[in-house]
């Protein structure tokens, strides 16, 4: 029997997806805890449309996020922070003190957790930080770090 899965399924696969289960599995099993429904015509008709709407929001998403990519690419941020005389910072930089800086300068509100950073910046100096905008659509921002003494 062809279904239409509502929720991921374990052994038949992800939510959304158009898959074959066994008769019995589905009405005794899927069917009553809505994980799937039967795919008949209209069913089927409102899968498709589905999908295409699905399509468009992706589409749209993955555009506006190069155009992000493209506005975060040009300008560079600088952050400036206390530190000692051989330029090594009192504390550390951290990715919230980036997306602080990024919610100042672009306007964009960028989770810390987007911000990829491998360990906290530590001295003054110019660093490219990669911040995830959406699914592999990376941007390399220019971070400068300035030493107030």
């Amino acid at each position: 029997m062809k279904i239409i899965l509502l929720k991921d399924d374990k052994t038949l696969g992800k939510a959304g997806t158009l898959t074959e289960a066994k008769d019995g599995y589905a009405r005794n099993f899927l069917f009553p805890r809505k994980i799937a429904v039967e795919a008949t015509e209209e069913n089927l008709q409102k899968w498709k449309e589905d999908r295409k709407r699905e399509e468009e929001e992706e589409k749209q998403n993955r555009k506006e996020a190069n155009e992000l990519k493209k506005k975060i690419e040009k300008k560079s941020i600088t952050i400036e922070a206390k530190g000692g005389e051989n330029g090594k910072l009192f504390g550390a930089i951290t990715s919230q003190n980036i997306s602080d800086k990024i919610k100042e300068v672009f306007g964009l509100d960028i989770d810390k957790k987007r911000i990829l950073l491998s360990e906290n910046i530590k001295t003054e100096g110019s660093k490219t930080i990669q911040v995830k905008l959406y699914g592999d659509i990376f941007a390399d921002l220019k971070v400068k770090v300035e030493v107030l003494r």
